[in-house]
């Protein structure tokens, strides 16, 4: 039986691998078999199947979500969850419940043994879906002219907020919306987002006001992915050309720069209680920076380019190295235990051999037979 992978981070990859990192080891493994990898695999969405944090849930580029086990270390199950156009934009899992969404805007719930799913069109050209982590039955959307909407699928008729543009710019133009990530405040109902067109902003649902109540810039670049602090003051997005910083949610400000990328960023991801966060992209780096000395404390190379990641919640990393360590002591006292053990062979078989070995030795063929007495 494989031992339970005991990874920091997972990444998707553009091909279709996914690969576990150990940061502790400085080692990354590849659990897809390259050779069974077809065109149009590629892994655009993640998650965790579990609060246990024991699967890992891949939405793949050909329509199919496969499952892999972090006990078994190898996948288990492969769902099909075809529908609408394009691929996989989030994914998430609610009460034993897959649910999906694609490009086309279709948000779908698969449930297993049931042939009626729920569908919700959340509107065409979505980037990102995301799943609040304290109401897991919300679900933020947004995309290219397709501005941030909240639905719960208690109620999935229509969304239970729908932000509205802001007002015309000063030539009278109508303001572009592309919402290209996004993320639930933690202790608060505010949204935050970030833009292809370099903003961030915050929503806040609870006040009558559907427009943002904070925007900030960062940069020209178009903003590609973001992640929140655990205590909700910070959020962290990066860019097209490889920047990223830290900006204060409370006056909108810029606290630090995180240095180090080179390509596009793809996705970021806080810890839940450490102050680090994981970034990878197109520059085929994964790095773990710390947020508020801006140490860069690890940076891997994994060869191909990277979309999606998945940083563990567990707090205590050098205790795997223990746990593993005490594992491997145990395995080798028992395969001492065997080695040391005496062989038990069979008396007679071994008596028999040995009256083979002298006969030969004698050079007599059968040493059974009696000789005759010559008259």
């Amino acid at each position: 039986m494989a031992a339970p992978a005991r990874n920091h981070v997972w990444v998707g990859t553009e091909t279709g691998i996914l690969k576990g990192i150990n940061l502790q080891k400085r080692q990354a493994i590849n659990y897809t078999d390259v050779g069974s990898l077809t065109k149009g695999q590629e892994v655009t969405a993640m998650c965790w199947g579990d609060p246990q944090e024991s699967e890992v849930f891949l939405g793949c580029g050909d329509g199919t979500v496969r499952v892999f086990s972090n006990e078994k270390s190898k996948f288990t199950e492969i769902h099909e969850c075809r529908g609408g156009e394009g691929t996989f934009k989030g994914l998430a899992v609610v009460d034993n419940a897959l649910v999906t969404c694609v490009e086309s805007g279709l948000l779908k719930v698969w449930k297993a043994g049931e042939f009626d799913s729920l569908e919700v069109q959340v509107g065409a050209g979505i980037e990102k879906m995301r799943q609040c982590e304290t109401q897991n039955q919300r679900f933020g959307t947004g995309g290219k002219e397709n501005d941030l909407k909240i639905w719960d699928l208690e109620r999935p008729e229509e969304p239970v907020f729908r932000a509205k543009n802001l007002r015309n710019d000063w030539l009278d133009l109508r303001v572009p919306v592309w919402i290209k990530d996004l993320g639930f405040i933690p202790g608060s109902e505010k949204i935050v987002t970030c833009t292809g067109h370099h903003q961030v902003r915050i929503y806040d649902p609870s006040s009558p006001q559907r427009r943002p109540v904070l925007e900030v810039l960062y940069e020209e670049d178009p903003l590609t992915a973001l992640s929140i602090t655990p205590d909700g003051r910070s959020v962290i997005v990066g860019n097209s050309h490889g920047n990223m910083a830290v900006i204060d949610l409370r006056k909108g400000r810029l606290l630090c720069a995180l240095k180090g990328s080179a390509g596009s960023i793809r996705s970021i991801q806080c810890h839940s209680s450490m102050p680090i966060v994981a970034s990878c992209g197109l520059d085929r780096f994964l790095r773990i920076h710390n947020y508020e000395n801006k140490e860069l404390q690890h940076k891997v190379y994994l060869k191909s380019r990277l979309n999606c990641l998945l940083l563990t919640s567990r707090d205590k990393w050098e205790e795997d190295d223990v746990t593993s360590a005490a594992e491997q002591d145990v395995k080798e006292e028992e395969d001492e235990v065997w080695d040391n053990m005496e062989t038990v062979v069979d008396k007679t078989s071994k008596k028999r051999q040995g009256v083979q070995i002298r006969a030969l030795e004698a050079g007599t063929k059968n040493p059974t037979r009696k000789k005759k007495k010559c008259a």
